[in-house]
């Protein structure tokens, strides 16, 4: 009896659901609860894309002049009386001919005989993808190979879409650089002060806060004054990354200083120094995985200030400049009312701004409701 028991036991399958998962299987079944995370991971996903494939997205190419200031042109499927007509298509601006009454200059409008047609995948100006690939194919654009302005010209005639799209690479490349330092040096300090304590942890922590009573936005537009105007334009890149990464460190490792110190009382940390187990072994192998949820986390949480530093930076003419393109160095434009109210589409980076720090906030508390075990 006992045994037909046993083997009935044997013979009775364990439910999927009960099965033991692993700790990253868990955090992103919690994830994926999480509407707003989702989204945001959507978000930055599309991001990323944008700024790896720039070239295959954009209309033009960023760095030609043409028409000033020239409206962006709306795609349509109808007709000038109001009929519908396919494929879609954008009606470029032209000379009508009249005068305006008051103060005599040329009237534009919409030229409805040659019509520009909306198509996918279409020739236009050449590149390189992905930095080494020859390609002349463009993701939207006319059929007829002219180029479309979907979000309008700067005061040069350059394309504004095709310039957002292409400055999303230095504005993500400097968020990522930065956060990437950051977080390396921040983790090692904060690991190491609280790890140690003592005279470690007071002299470290004074360095810290020297590096936190540093008012930051002085301190950016003394030492970029600094760089001569004819540096190379990847020098003052290389500055502007070095500085933001040179102040952004310490409060990393304010964090992961209170983390490790909690650590540092645990039961098998305790028991890893009794067995005789080096520093360096209990630094990597215990506590840093442990504070990896909060670092990360507090990663998702960095770029977006990155980023929305460099574009107030930008704006100022203090961060990147020409022939670079960044979204900062874009609203520079935008410095006057009279320029916003006559071009208001030259305000189209501030969207884009906004949709990445939405996107990494959203993302990041997402994902720290996900890491917490509580």
């Amino acid at each position: 009896m006992t045994d037909n028991i046993l083997q009935t036991v044997d013979t009775v399958k364990e439910p999927e659901a009960n099965k033991n998962e692993t700790y990253l299987a868990l955090v992103w079944r919690r994830l994926k609860r999480s509407f707003s995370g989702m989204m945001g991971l959507i978000l930055v996903v599309f991001l990323l894309f944008v700024a790896v494939f720039a070239d295959f997205l954009s209309p033009a190419d960023p760095r030609v002049t043409g028409a000033s200031y020239q409206p962006p042109q709306m795609v349509t499927v109808f007709g000038k009386d109001g009929e519908f007509v396919f494929p879609p298509r954008v009606y470029p601006l032209g000379d009508t001919g009249e005068l305006d009454p008051i103060t005599f200059q040329p009237l534009v409008g919409k030229d409805y005989d040659n019509p520009q047609i909306i198509g996918l995948f279409v020739k236009g100006a050449p590149y390189k993808l992905l930095g080494f690939i020859p390609a002349g194919r463009h993701f939207i654009g006319a059929t007829d190979g002219s180029v479309i302005h979907f979000l309008g010209t700067d005061k040069l005639g350059r394309d504004v879409l095709s310039r957002i799209l292409y400055g999303s690479r230095i504005s993500l490349l400097i968020a990522l650089t930065v956060v990437t330092v950051v977080t390396i040096v921040g983790t090692s300090v904060g690991m190491t002060s609280g790890y140690f304590g003592g005279p470690v942890d007071s002299w470290i922590q004074r360095f810290v806060e020297l590096v936190l009573a540093f008012p930051q936005l002085p301190f950016y537009l003394a030492l970029a004054s600094l760089i001569p105007v004819t540096a190379p334009t990847k020098v003052f890149l290389g500055f502007v990354i070095a500085v933001m990464s040179a102040l952004g460190w310490a409060q990393m490792s304010r964090e992961v200083r209170g983390k490790t110190m909690g650590l540092v009382r645990m039961d098998y940390v305790r028991a890893a120094i009794a067995v005789g187990a080096t520093d360096k072994r209990i630094i990597f192998r215990h506590i840093l995985p442990n504070v990896m949820s909060h670092v990360i986390v507090a990663v998702t949480l960095a770029i977006p200030t990155v980023v929305l530093l460099e574009a107030f930076l930008g704006f100022l003419g203090f961060a990147v400049k020409p022939p670079m393109i960044s979204w900062g160095l874009m609203l520079r434009d935008t410095s006057n009312y009279a320029v916003i109210g006559a071009y208001p589409w030259l305000l189209s980076p501030v969207a884009f701004v906004l949709l990445t720090v939405f996107a990494f906030n959203a993302f990041g508390d997402g994902l720290r409701d996900a890491i917490d075990p509580y």
